[in-house]
């Protein structure tokens, strides 16, 4: 039990460190340390005291990753400080611009661009822009490259997730081809059965989630292909219409899931934010 516990709470503390790691260099560090805390708080009121680690697992997935938390707090902070709104004591604050404290001395022609900010930043003057504008141009591409490890983390995570996706791809890559039924069932469908089976098995999914991706090969293959084959067939016997839809249902199922594994990975790369904490209203 008291593994259990812990299994539950390292869940916690690994989140929140990720995001804690994806908020450096990207807000103040008061900011960062009242951030993290206002997560975890949070995190444990939707955790509601519970030390099942797959409660809590699907708790995590609720709230995103990291990355979209600090990119959210971040435009929180940037609309608030627009607005010119208060921001409570406990919230975080403006991110600062780094302030050059050099000489007064007029910089070299070549130097002496500035780098502008908006309202409430400070305008880098001489060296400090030329580092500026330096490393603006080397984390260009950070946003782009960081999706990149945020994806692929995400994949890795959540191995079995990975594995159903790739089960039902792997599924419909198997129509063209023309393999020997094992007993009366194609060799597709079994493969598709048992990614079925483990898509069903998964948790960082909703219920919802887990029957779209399920349901939109079959609906492509049955619905679509009696649609179009009725369609091509015309007021033909039913040998015609039976020719037409194994024609056509193939490349259906094809494309139904490939629609069905990019909806899971959709929603495991960007799960739906968690539900507002509930309030208790007191009735006088």
């Amino acid at each position: 039990m008291t593994r259990v516990i812990e299994r539950a709470d390292q869940l916690v503390l690994e989140y929140v460190s990720r995001v804690a790691d994806a908020a450096h260099g990207r807000l103040r560090p008061d900011q960062r340390l009242d951030f993290v805390r206002r997560l975890r708080e949070r995190v444990e009121q939707e955790r509601g005291g519970s030390d099942d680690a797959r409660h809590v697992k699907k708790v995590i997935a609720r709230f995103g990753p990291p990355t979209a938390l600090v990119d959210r707090e971040i435009r929180r902070l940037a609309a608030a400080h627009e607005a010119a709104q208060p921001i409570e004591e406990r919230s975080t604050a403006v991110i600062p611009v780094v302030v050059d404290a050099g000489p007064s001395v007029p910089p070299p022609p070549e130097r002496r661009r500035l780098l502008t900010a908006g309202p409430g930043m400070t305008v880098i003057r001489g060296k400090a822009a030329v580092r500026a504008r330096a490393a603006a141009r080397g984390t260009a591409g950070s946003p782009r490259a960081a999706r990149r490890r945020e994806v692929a983390a995400a994949l890795l995570s959540h191995r079995r997730e990975t594995l159903a996706m790739a089960l039902l791809a792997v599924a419909g890559l198997l129509i063209p081809f023309r393999f020997a039924a094992v007993a009366i069932f194609p060799v597709p469908a079994l493969v598709w059965a048992l990614g079925a089976l483990t898509v069903l098995a998964c948790e960082a999914w909703s219920f919802n989630d887990r029957m779209i991706g399920l349901s939109t090969p079959v609906v492509a293959y049955l619905a679509g292909g009696t649609l179009l084959a009725a369609a091509r067939a015309g007021s033909g016997d039913i040998q015609s219409f039976l020719a037409a839809f194994h024609s056509v249902s193939g490349v259906l199922f094809v494309l139904g899931s490939a629609a069905g594994v990019f909806w899971l990975a959709h929603r495991l790369l960007n799960p739906p934010s968690p539900p507002p904490p509930r309030q208790l209203v007191i009735r006088r």
